[in-house]
């Protein structure tokens, strides 16, 4: 785990989404779980280390984000949203998920999704130790997305409506993303730590906002120049928008789908 300020630490590389705690004088607070469950024990493991896991917070309902939280204890929190995302969910998902981003994987006999112990639907705020942590829903990449303000450490978890690499859109809401973002750069920060990649400070806020804005423009065009849904996933391929994106199978499939889902969105 990178250590980012004395109480905060962060694992992105062996957890596909960011795995994050902060450490508190009264016990320890989790940000999303390793998709791995391998890699969940490990990681719950070492983070016992630094004190006991008390609470648990799944920021979003896709699998990457909720599936190792069945190996942390604490008590879970999530938005509602996620909680009946989680009670819907079925093994087959995570099974294809780890096909995808962990070829070779197989699934352990103790894996089980687990339902959130506390739900909100706009706005919770719990402390712990000296610290306080406030959790907004700001909609963009899913309707039931989250965020986690520390301000005593100047840091927010913004989850995936901020990635650094490559965004799935698949249940986005551009117009409420945009506003989200915006109100984004109204936080104090010197650190976001977004959903995938490399924590950084508030130009990834900007940044963000600048390829959402590429990908609205883009089907919107298509859009205007009368293409079809069909038409739209097969010629906007993106590589020229993102040209250091890989070019595989699983990207080209990651652009169809992206455009699909704005295509459905935008037309309305």
């Amino acid at each position: 785990m990178q250590k980012i300020t004395e109480n905060i630490y962060v694992e992105s590389k062996r957890s596909v989404c960011n795995s994050s705690c902060v450490v508190t004088k009264d016990g320890v607070v989790v940000i999303d779980t390793p998709l791995v469950p391998a890699n969940a024990k490990k990681m719950a493991a070492e983070i016992s280390k630094l004190g006991k896991i008390r609470y648990v917070i799944n920021t979003e309902p896709h699998g990457d984000h909720i599936s190792g939280s069945c190996y942390f204890g604490g008590t879970l929190i999530t938005h509602e949203g996620t909680r009946d995302a989680i009670l819907a969910s079925q093994v087959e998902e995570i099974k294809d998920l780890l096909k995808i981003e962990a070829p070779g994987v197989v699934l352990d006999d103790d894996f089980r999704y687990r339902p959130s112990d506390i739900t909100f639907s706009q706005r919770l705020t719990f402390y712990l130790g000296d610290h306080s942590f406030h959790l907004i829903n700001m909609p963009g990449h899913t309707p039931y997305q989250v965020v986690v303000y520390v301000p005593e450490e100047r840091i927010i978890f913004t989850s995936d409506n901020i990635v650094r690499n490559l965004p799935y859109l698949h249940q986005a809401i551009p117009d409420k993303w945009f506003r989200t973002l915006k109100q984004l750069q109204k936080f104090d920060v010197d650190y976001v730590v977004p959903g995938h990649g490399e924590v950084g400070d508030k130009s990834c806020i900007s940044e963000m906002y600048d390829i959402l804005t590429i990908w609205v423009e883009t089907v919107e065009k298509a859009i205007a120049q009368g293409m079809t849904r069909q038409e739209a996933q097969q010629k906007l391929t993106m590589f020229k928008q993102f040209p250091n994106l890989p070019r595989d199978k699983h990207t080209a499939e990651v652009f169809a789908m992206n455009v699909g889902r704005l295509y459905d969105v935008l037309k309305k």
